[in-house]
């Protein structure tokens, strides 16, 4: 019986809805409009924080990372008197850093020099340029890189300078299309290397490449450090030929301006190491090892500031922060959307209820009780509820693509945020109904009968 009288009062809503499609699209915008920017405004969210999530990996976690800076220039100019002055004397980033950081800083879990060289790398008459990076072991694991094929560097390798390598996924897939790598020859600048191991393929996007100054991580060859001192350049000897090219540009035989630009800033540097990566066992410690950090390399550099400490992770956070309380901003201009298509709602329905004085009346008059009119109108109000919150769904998933394929910000649309848009949605309709529908129920039938 109740169940009967429950479905009649809802298909008497549904009629009463149907009957007024234009008024109840127009109710229903406000819900529309506010369950689409739900949606849209925390699937940017989500990608937001997504996107520093990869990011932080891409990074590593708990790092503090050191540049060095490369001179532009030799002297300096005075400004209070015209002369010039000779800049103060660095041995820049070495590996001898290195170990004084080892054996300084407490609760540093891995550490990891690295040397960079722009080079190429030739087999069977191919040639492409490419990057050769000198590792330690511990590079892998602070930049959570997994080796598809063969291995890593073993014990042996990095005591000798062993002539091998292991190799990015993109140059694998340029090199060794159909055949496998592992043993293998490359020519890498002037030295023939052999291959041991191959990464995993690394996505990395455009956009972390140019927030985070990374590279493309899958066209890189990986060399033990010691192989690249030894091998290929290692700044901190001074060479023959080094003594020999001071020489005439001191006598103004090689102009110091001349050459590449490349050539120039090579020149110029004067580090050892092009990178170094220290990993911090906790969070609360980044900070206080990097200033540690930063007195030992002052202490070192014979107080030359020739180097740059970053703490990316927290750079990050950061970051994320201040995406967290814009997100935050257009969330509640969203709820206020949706709270104004409530009292839309709202609006609506006492009007309808004077509109529809005498129908209530005769229902009421023909044995219909008070909670079947609350029931007629709340019903009235869930609906367009809804149904607007149906359609701010499809709208809010089609704006999060939109946005996604148009203008390039990464969106993650969730099932909970759906949910959640849905269920305030269908709430407010609740909430908003009470009133006219306890209007309509409390109407005198006679009085109705004779309202004109």
């Amino acid at each position: 019986m109740i169940s009967q009288r429950l479905l009649a009062n809802l298909f008497i809503a549904i009629n009463a809805v149907v009957a007024n499609k234009i008024r109840s699209l127009l109710t229903a915008l406000g819900i529309i409009f506010g369950v689409a920017a739900v949606i849209a405004m925390m699937a940017i969210g989500n990608g937001a924080q997504q996107e520093i999530l990869d990011q932080i990996k891409l990074v590593g976690v708990n790092n503090i990372v050191i540049k060095p800076i490369i001179e532009q220039t030799e002297e300096k100019l005075d400004d209070s008197n015209g002369k010039k002055d000779k800049k103060k004397f660095s041995p820049g980033l070495t590996v001898r850093d290195v170990k004084s950081i080892q054996s300084i800083v407490p609760g540093l879990t891995r550490i990891s020099p690295e040397i960079s060289l722009d080079t190429y790398v030739i087999r069977n008459g191919f040639r492409r340029s490419a990057k050769l990076v000198g590792i330690e072991p511990s590079y892998f694991e602070i930049y959570n890189f997994e080796i598809s094929h063969g291995q890593g560097f073993t014990a042996e390798h990095l005591k000798l300078g062993s002539p091998v390598c292991v190799i990015g996924q993109g140059v694998k897939s340029r090199f060794f299309p159909v055949e496998d790598a592992i043993g293998k020859s490359i020519k890498v600048g002037n030295h023939w290397l052999t291959i041991v191991g191959v990464l995993g393929e690394r996505l990395v996007s455009k956009a972390s490449i140019s927030k985070l100054g990374i590279r493309d991580f899958n066209m890189d060859v990986y060399a033990p450090l010691q192989t690249v001192l030894v091998r290929y350049r290692n700044r901190d000897l001074i060479t023959t030929e080094s003594i020999r090219l001071a020489g005439m540009r001191s006598r103004g035989m090689i102009s110091d301006n001349g050459g590449s630009a490349e050539a120039e800033q090579e020149r110029k540097n004067y580090h050892q190491l092009d990178r170094l990566v220290i990993q911090v066992e906790e969070t609360r410690n980044l900070q206080p090892a990097s200033e540690i950090i930063s007195r030992i390399l002052q202490r070192k550099h014979y107080d030359m500031i020739d180097y740059e400490i970053e703490i990316p992770e927290l750079l990050l956070k950061q970051q994320q922060r201040t995406n967290d309380i814009f997100n935050y901003v257009l969330f509640a201009i969203a709820l206020i959307s949706l709270l104004v298509g409530g009292i839309g709602i709202m609006n609506i329905m006492l009007a309808s209820v004077l509109e529809r004085i005498k129908e209530i009346g005769l229902r009421l008059s023909i044995g219909a009780k008070q909670s079947d009119i609350i029931q007629q109108f709340l019903f009235e109000a869930m609906m367009i509820s809804v149904s607007g919150g149906l359609i701010g769904v499809l709208l809010g998933i089609s704006l999060a693509f939109l946005v996604s394929k148009f203008i390039g910000i990464p969106t993650v649309i969730t099932f909970v945020s759906i949910l959640i848009s849905f269920g305030v949605a269908a709430s407010i309709g609740l909430i908003f109904g009470i009133a006219p529908a306890r209007k309509a129920a409390k109407q005198d039938p006679i009085l109705s009968l004779r309202y004109e």
